[in-house]
């Protein structure tokens, strides 16, 4: 059996201020209609007899990835919860402990949740290759022929064939500079290093056995413990907080004496930064990507996009990034595209919550944006999907209004339950229990102005929650 394992812990800090913490990259439509997410999943699920997914992912994100899995009509994957990063030894290794309890001899397609890659086919056939390795017991790895001297990756020295489309892995490198780049690329004996892999989980868990034992045991452990909870699985926290972090390369694959790579040239990007995103991207006659309403004049080789509803307009630069959220502008040469990342460790050092929250927050439930804000008040917009409702709660230092825009809404407000319809309203006291809940089909819409001392989202106390969350 093939099983995809799809590993969805990244935070896409460099494609800020579109991905954040809390929906970060992989979860976004960056190429195309579908999340990158999707499109990873979707790619698995052509392979012959692939079987339902595996998805590795943080326990914030838990609820976004089974949507997006609903979204594609699947409903039968396995959802792993990361209680805390461990990097991907542990996260592939708590995979291939899943996918023995379905099958004692799978084998596992691991893919990062967040690439790009633009022909489907010549992956497929890459896989198609590397599967009579896997069956040998080979680990092994996907190697991107480079078309360029990256610098941004690690390297793969191929070494002896191992069949017609398979190399014994020489070494691994890690991310040169220029100058050996170039060199690399003259050779023609080096592929990047594109973090997928292809081997079956037993013969994984043998070799993290015997490399790294002690992330072997402690995942094992946080395995055994691990409980079913609602369409999740989650593993045992204070055990799998134990387990050392670690990738898959410095803790198998460096170590093994059997790795393989299969080159393959199907128009891959890891969407590292905007500027790679750029690349990856069509561009029109001047060199410029533009995404939602832009408009450029005398502009050249740049990217720009508008995600808000308003225009964004470029006027003589050129090599430029421009991203407009609601709550954040980003604008930045497209040479400095990898040094994002420290404009969100100076937000996470000023503890902004721009780093981490988009102004919309999607929940379980459905979403809410803040459309306005200022001292004691607070305005959102809410909507809540069909058949679903919101927790019983109550708060201490705000009090409420609800006015319904579109749909009915059944409003429980302490002791009482009734109906709200579309230009109705009510109030919620301060310190009342109270819950909202869509019985219709089609989305609840509603506008929301809370008022008080307090306005935190940490100012809700749970009574009741069917989503499990305390």
């Amino acid at each position: 059996m093939l099983i995809p394992v799809i590993l969805s812990g990244g935070s896409g800090t460099r494609l800020w201020p579109l991905s954040r913490k809390n929906l970060p990259k992989q979860f976004l439509p960056l190429a195309g209609d579908s999340t990158l997410f999707q499109q990873t999943v979707a790619r698995a699920q052509t392979l012959p007899d692939a079987a339902s997914p595996i998805v590795v992912c943080s326990e914030n994100h838990r609820f976004l990835v089974a949507e997006q899995l609903q979204m594609l009509g699947i409903s039968d994957a396995s959802i792993l919860l990361e209680p805390v990063a461990r990097n991907t030894a542990p996260a592939i290794a708590l995979a291939a402990l899943q996918a023995l309890s379905r099958d004692p001899d799978a084998t596992l397609l691991v893919l990062p949740a967040d690439h790009l890659i633009g022909d489907t086919d010549s992956f497929g056939d890459a896989v198609r290759k590397a599967l009579p390795l896997a069956a040998d017991g080979w680990l092994v790895t996907f190697g991107i022929r480079p078309d360029a001297p990256e610098t941004g990756f690690g390297y793969i020295r191929r070494g002896n064939p191992l069949n017609d489309s398979g190399y014994q892995v020489d070494a691994f490198v890690e991310k040169p500079d220029r100058a050996t780049a170039e060199s690399y690329l003259e050779t023609g004996a080096y592929d990047w290093n594109s973090g997928m892999f292809l081997f079956r989980a037993s013969r994984l868990l043998e070799e993290l056995a015997q490399r790294a034992p002690t992330i072997y045991a402690g995942t094992a452990a946080a395995f055994e413990s691990a409980h079913t909870d609602l369409d999740f699985v989650r593993v045992d926290k204070d055990a799998f907080a134990e387990v050392p972090e670690d990738s898959i390369d410095y803790a198998v694959m460096e170590r093994t004496r059997r790795a393989a790579v299969v080159p393959v040239s199907c128009e891959w990007s890891d969407i590292g930064s905007w500027a790679a995103l750029w690349a990856a991207s069509e561009r029109d006659d001047n060199g410029n990507r533009l995404e939602g309403d832009v408009l450029a004049l005398d502009s050249k080789n740049s990217y720009a996009r508008s995600s808000h509803r308003r225009m964004v307009a470029l006027l003589g630069v050129e090599d430029l990034i421009v991203v407009d959220t609601p709550d954040a502008v980003l604008v930045a040469a497209r040479s400095h595209a990898q040094d994002v990342k420290k404009l969100v460790d100076e937000l996470k050092a000023a503890d902004r919550p721009e780093h981490m929250f988009h102004r919309k927050v999607y929940r379980p439930w459905g979403s809410y944006d803040s459309i306005d804000m200022g001292e004691r008040f607070q305005v959102k917009r809410i909507m809540v999907k069909g058949g679903a409702s919101l927790s019983l709660q109550k708060h201490h230092h705000r009090a409420e209004h609800w006015i319904v825009v579109s749909g009915t809404a059944e409003v429980t407000r302490d002791d009482e339950v009734f109906m709200l319809s579309e230009n109705q309203s009510t109030y919620l006291p301060l310190g009342s229990v109270h819950r909202l809940r869509n019985l219709g089909k089609v989305p609840l819409e509603l506008i929301e102005v809370q008022s008080g001392s307090y306005l935190g989202e940490d100012d809700i106390v749970r009574l009741e929650d069917v989503y499990g969350r305390a």
